[in-house]
């Protein structure tokens, strides 16, 4: 028996039954031919030896990681260029995977660990792409003039550890020019009046830094919402597709889970002033490629960059375009790229959703607008942030700077849904609910898949008491958003208040999972588990209800909004002393909403009975 330490390349080729199944001898035909004219030379010369071949895919083993890498980024670059122009149904396209490893000899075989965790890695890698373990990420290092995505630690099936794996960007450091974009025609047109249906997933990282996340993720964002302009179009929105962040998937069956047919995916790498962006649109149904391309650019390039994709997928689905949607995606949120990294940086902190990172991200508008004065979705951003500071922290702010910063922002653009969904959140603060709901309805004819406008409509017509229509919202909400736990944890009240027990319990159930998974990622933050503790006496676990409320309380006592859902829990619990006690604490220093939520509550029901409950409806008026 011998031992040793080698680089093992397994590769297989991608939907391999389904291209039997419709030309066998074709198939064969053209992967013998793939094999002879491209794979078996290069890896020749790397110095590699196929082990076997099987039916639709090979393992070789190399003496040299570095080898062993670049030959597998030579053979899907080979790849790429010799399907162009084949028919999506009918195209070969591998997945490789490369795992440095001590393998077992025998009769020019090889065995052992290092093969399995090689194969397993080959099954989690992208169609037409290189992956690899974080063994041979480390003896690569800066050898070779590609770049690595870090997937993270993957749990592998039949591997008793959990491994390290990296996609590998084939295309980083070569020059592409636009001559050499990949691009093939459709399978198929749609059907008559069917639009064609995509999704972005997000964009990835490629800057080596993690804090330049949210530049990748503006740039998701933006290419969204221009293709959400565009009515020829059926475009999946942000908040789904960003359930996908991270997370190493088979593009196949995110489609299938999405319910498109088209997917983009692509990376950004930004590195002083310049930026490389890579996109890829890949045919859902088959996993092949309909257009692939890379942009190298200066920063100040990044609108243009955004307007060529959106406009390259306009053509690849053979789009109309009116002529009001040209100018809506060809118009650029600012001039300024310094304002608009400050607006994305924002932007991300107010996704994080708590009383720090709203203040965090009003800094990050007020230094875009001091950029660029008239950067709308700036204003809209510092009217957000001081509207959920008001409502949801109690902090004292000027209801006239909401409404003027909100005022501001529609000033600027009128066609904008953040700006109207803005506009009507401050119009509820300041009590001007009819005004406001008009604003929403603006909001949501401009965008239906704007999750700000059905979430603050939804608040707003709950302080009113239309319990009907805050579900509606407040379900399409969570529709929209399905990592969101606010949205479907106050449906709970609302279902209640409707006397509709199943669906009651139901999003008491889905809206724990999701305050779960946020609170482990802020556990500095007590509004997922306050809401969590709401949700655990309602589906009878009254104990981890207390932890949970006494965790909140905890994070901070002193919030005048934790305490009030603390005061929820109490009640819920049958401890009406302390639920009284905390009510008549935290009214006299409450906002009008809170005043309005203690009126309208389902969760005080069982006080309203009880001789104090007059003192709390005074202090509530």
């Amino acid at each position: 028996m011998e031992r040793r330490l080698t680089a093992i390349f397994a590769a297989d080729v991608v939907g391999y039954s389904r291209l039997m199944g419709l030309d066998e001898v074709g198939t064969l035909a053209a992967l013998k031919a793939h094999r002879r004219e491209m794979a078996d030379g290069r890896i020749a010369e790397h110095h590699g030896r196929i082990v076997k071949l099987t039916g639709d895919g090979m393992l070789v083993e190399f003496p040299s990681v570095v080898n062993a890498v670049a030959c597998a980024a030579e053979i899907q670059r080979a790849m790429r260029e010799r399907n162009a122009g084949v028919p999506a149904e009918s195209r070969i396209e591998f997945r490789i995977g490369i795992h440095l490893g001590d393998i077992i000899v025998e009769d020019n075989d090889i065995y052992g660990d290092g093969v399995n965790v090689a194969a397993r890695i080959e099954s989690i890698a992208r169609p037409g792409g290189v992956a690899v373990s974080g063994s041979v990420r480390d003896n690569v290092g800066n050898r070779l003039d590609l770049a690595f995505e870090d997937a993270g630690e993957q749990v592998l099936k039949n591997i008793d550890r959990p491994v390290r794996v990296y996609h590998v960007d084939l295309f980083a450091g070569i020059g592409q020019p636009r001559s050499s974009t990949v691009s093939v025609e459709l399978e198929a047109e749609p059907a008559a009046g069917e639009k064609p249906s995509i999704a972005v997933l997000p964009f990835n990282n490629m800057s080596g830094d993690p804090e330049q996340e949210y530049f990748a993720d503006g740039i998701t964002e933006d290419i969204i919402t221009d293709l959400s302009k565009i009515s020829g179009l059926f475009v999946i929105g942000r908040n789904n597709v960003f359930t996908y962040k991270g997370r190493v998937v088979k593009l196949q069956q995110v489609a299938a889970e999405l319910g498109v047919r088209y997917l983009l995916e692509g990376s950004v790498r930004k590195a002083a002033q310049r930026v490389r962006v890579t996109g890829q649109l890949i045919d859902g149904k088959s996993g092949g490629h309909v257009w692939a391309d890379r942009y190298d650019r200066d920063l100040t390039d990044i609108f243009a960059i955004q307007d060529e994709i959106t406009h390259t997928i306009v053509d690849q689905l053979k789009v109309r375009l009116l002529p009001e949607e040209k100018q809506a995606i060809r118009q650029a949120p600012t001039e300024n790229v310094e304002a608009y990294t400050y607006y994305l940086r924002g932007r991300e902190f107010v996704h994080r959703g708590s009383k720090s990172y709203y203040l965090l991200a009003k800094r990050m508008f007020a230094k875009a607008i001091e950029l660029d004065p008239l950067y709308a979705r700036a204003y809209a951003g510092i009217a957000d942030c001081d509207s959920f500071l008001f409502l949801h922290y109690d902090v004292k702010v000027s209801l006239e700077a909401i409404l003027a910063n909100s005022a501001r922002a529609l000033d600027i653009d009128p066609s904008l849904g953040e700006a109207h969904a803005s506009r009507g959140l401050a119009l509820s603060v300041g009590e001007r609910y009819q005004e406001a709901e008009a604003e929403y309805e603006k909001a949501i004819a401009r965008n239906p898949n704007l999750f700000e406008a059905h979430y603050f409509y939804a608040r707003t017509c709950q302080a009113q008491g239309k319990f009907e229509k805050a579900a509606e919202h407040f379900a399409r909400a969570a529709e929209l958003n399905p990592t969101d736990y606010q949205s479907m944890l106050l449906l709970v009240q609302i279902y209640r208040s409707l006397a509709l027990r199943d669906k009651e319990l139901w999003a008491a159930r889905e809206g724990l999972e999701r305050a779960k998974r946020v609170l482990e990622k802020h556990p500095e933050n007590p509004r997922p588990a306050y809401m969590g503790a709401n949700a655990l006496v309602v589906l009878g676990d009254r104990e981890r209800a207390r932890e949970w409320a006494a965790r909140a309380l905890a994070i901070d006592p002193d919030d005048i909004l934790t305490r009030y859902n603390i005061a929820c829990v109490r009640c819920l619990l049958g401890d009406f002393d302390e639920a009284f006690a905390l009510l008549e604490d935290l009214l006299p220093h409450a906002n009008h909403e809170t005043k309005a939520w203690v009126r309208y509550d389902s969760d005080f029901a069982t006080l309203h009975g009880l001789p104090r409950w007059q003192k709390v409806l005074k202090l509530a008026r």
